[in-house]
């Protein structure tokens, strides 16, 4: 049983007032129970997809050194529907145009309707189909795209631009070329679209740009899933708003659910593998054989969840 967990820790939220109080008593017994074997650390340049998604690359076999990992592929296989041409997500995104930046803003900030998606999908359309990519509605934030210019497309993870400047992120390969246009001429269309005329009439955020993550071919012999593997998505969002409060109540949901589980499953088969994972590392905790006296000192010198959790925001 492999668990991780995103957004255990965050930048966004790395003040003591995350940390004071925050009661994880599952999380407190099993940090006493398994040792940290691994650190994952981002180095310069930061890598392109963020340290659970490296995790969980991993735990599908796939290259610890890819630069493209192929979540948008990975997903249609898991819906039964294997391919072997290059896909990706495609996400309709606001770009806040600054003097010498341009900001990705959280998509989920759009609350773009299912009614509204649709419809920018279907100005997009022509365009998408000229380059050569055929692009389906999944929700409102999630198409799903598949030509060949994405079989080899190395692109950001959509969190890891969320508030960045996108310039440091556009895919600039020979193979985006084609891409960088189409971004310049959705810019154009989306600009007068009767959409965000009634969004900006209703002072919401338009959409201006769009944004291609999970881009790439799914590797041979890919497992549709790992049964042992589970990831957690409790804590993104309270993350990257940077609300403390609703973070901590997450996490303690988590802790009652997820940990719970974990330390049961420890307890019946000593075996457990947990990743608390921020926006720039990794810590990777499992059972391991100790002699006794290793195992008093574990005992006596057992990490606080604060301390744990800090750690990955410092190391």
């Amino acid at each position: 049983m492999h668990l991780i967990i995103p957004y255990a820790a965050s930048h966004h939220l790395s003040g003591p007032e995350a940390w004071t109080g925050l009661p994880l008593p599952n999380l407190q017994t099993l940090l006493g129970l398994l040792q940290r074997q691994q650190v994952l650390q981002d180095t310069e340049p930061t890598p392109l997809h963020l340290p659970h998604e490296r995790l969980q690359a991993q735990a599908l076999g796939w290259p610890s050194n890819a630069q493209a990992l192929p979540w948008a592929a990975w997903h249609q296989a898991q819906q039964g529907q294997p391919s072997d041409h290059g896909q990706a997500w495609m996400t309709p995104c606001h770009w806040q145009v600054g003097m010498d930046q341009v900001v990705m803003a959280d998509p989920a900030h759009l609350n773009l309707s299912d009614e509204e998606s649709q419809q920018l999908l279907q100005a997009m359309q022509p365009f998408l189909q000229e380059d050569g990519l055929q692009v389906t509605w999944h929700s409102a934030l999630m198409w799903q795209a598949q030509g060949a210019m994405l079989a080899d497309l190395a692109c950001a993870s959509l969190d890891r631009v969320i508030g960045e400047n996108v310039k440091a992120w556009m895919p600039d390969s020979p193979a985006a070329r084609p891409l960088q246009r189409l971004q310049s001429e959705m810019q154009m269309l989306l600009y007068n679209h009767p959409v965000n005329d009634a969004r900006d009439a209703r002072r919401q955020i338009t959409v201006n740009a769009f944004w291609l993550h999970g881009a790439g071919s799914l590797p041979a012999n890919t497992p549709a899933s790992v049964p042992t593997l589970s990831v957690s998505d409790g804590l993104r969002q309270s993350a990257l708003r940077g609300d403390v409060q609703t973070w901590r109540q997450a996490w303690q949901q988590l802790d009652a659910t997820a940990l719970a589980d974990m330390l049961a499953h420890f307890k019946a088969t000593g075996q457990a593998t947990l990743s608390l994972c921020s926006e720039h590392a990794a810590h990777t905790y499992t059972a391991a054989p100790a002699a006794w006296h290793q195992k008093i000192a574990r005992l006596f010198n057992k990490p606080s969840p604060a301390a744990a959790l800090q750690a990955l925001i410092t190391s």
